[in-house]
């Protein structure tokens, strides 16, 4: 029983405002990954935070070492979630940064390197190995996010609607999700979460690519990322690495956009846990 308290370990953490990665990684190797809610603590109070950090990740290790990577995981937010681990994990060491921050390390480690997310949302940085030192304001889904599933959605509808996608397409949009044009415009200007209900139109999108203006809207919207976004950083000297579900999805069209802007494309993955864990 005493060897194991003395154990030592580290858990890293990815975390989205829908899911939270979480890798125990244990001495020799050993790694346990566990999924939570979401936390987001622009939105969520210390104790809506504890009420999802797992309480038993490493319940017989005596040196514990946690690195919290998180949407809205800046300052002074980050100084809730870090309290919330605090509160679990007394002893702990604990780091908290931005989800952009995690995605740098996931993607370069300690080299230089463009990092990007696109998901739900879109965000950029330039990094030097060690931290963000650049970052081209995303701006949110009205205002920017380009390359994103919400800004994907709204490509989508204005497209649909205004007949440059076909008319049976719409159609069938609105038969498959049960939607009525008057109940579009209430889930985006009236109710909560417009973002996600955007991005939402993202799994009906990806399996109709086989429609030439659909597929040419997707890559116009990861043009629009590039131009806007990864262009701003003056550094065509510099690969470029993404993450996030809609860069995993439509990896296809994203790369094929990158060699027409002549961007150095280095890698694409869809969560930045493993590569994490990997670089301990």
């Amino acid at each position: 029983m005493q060897e194991n308290l003395e154990k030592m370990a580290t858990i890293i953490a990815d975390s989205g405002s829908t899911k939270t990665h979480w890798a125990v990684v244990e001495e020799g190797g050993k790694t346990t990954m566990k999924e939570t809610l979401g936390i987001n603590p622009i939105h969520m109070s210390v104790d809506e935070i504890k009420d999802v950090i797992p309480e038993h990740l490493a319940p017989r290790i005596s040196h514990l070492a946690i690195r919290f990577f998180g949407a809205g995981c800046v300052t002074p937010f980050s100084e809730k979630v870090e309290k919330a681990l605090k509160d679990i994990y007394p002893d702990a060491d604990i780091f908290v940064g931005s989800d952009m921050l995690g995605a740098a390390c996931a993607l370069f480690g300690n080299d230089e390197g463009i990092a990007c997310i696109l998901g739900t949302g879109s965000n950029s940085c330039l990094y030097d190995g060690k931290e963000i030192v650049k970052n081209v304001p995303p701006l949110g889904y009205i205002l920017g996010d380009e390359g994103s599933g919400a800004t994907l959605g709204k490509f989508f509808f204005n497209a649909l609607f205004k007949g440059f996608l076909p008319k049976e397409m719409l159609e069938e949009y609105l038969e498959k999700e049960q939607l009525t044009y008057a109940e579009i415009i209430e889930r985006v200007y009236r109710k909560p979460l417009a973002n996600r209900f955007l991005a939402s139109t993202s799994h009906f999108i990806a399996s109709h690519l086989d429609s030439e203006p659909l597929r040419e809207l997707v890559k116009e919207n990861f043009r629009g990322f590039f131009r806007r976004n990864v262009m701003q950083y003056k550094r065509p000297d510099l690969e470029v690495g993404i993450v996030g579900s809609i860069a995993h999805v439509y990896r296809k069209e994203l790369t094929e956009v990158a060699r027409e802007e002549n961007i150095k494309l280095n890698r694409i993955v869809q969560s930045p846990i493993d590569l994490l864990v990997e670089r301990l």
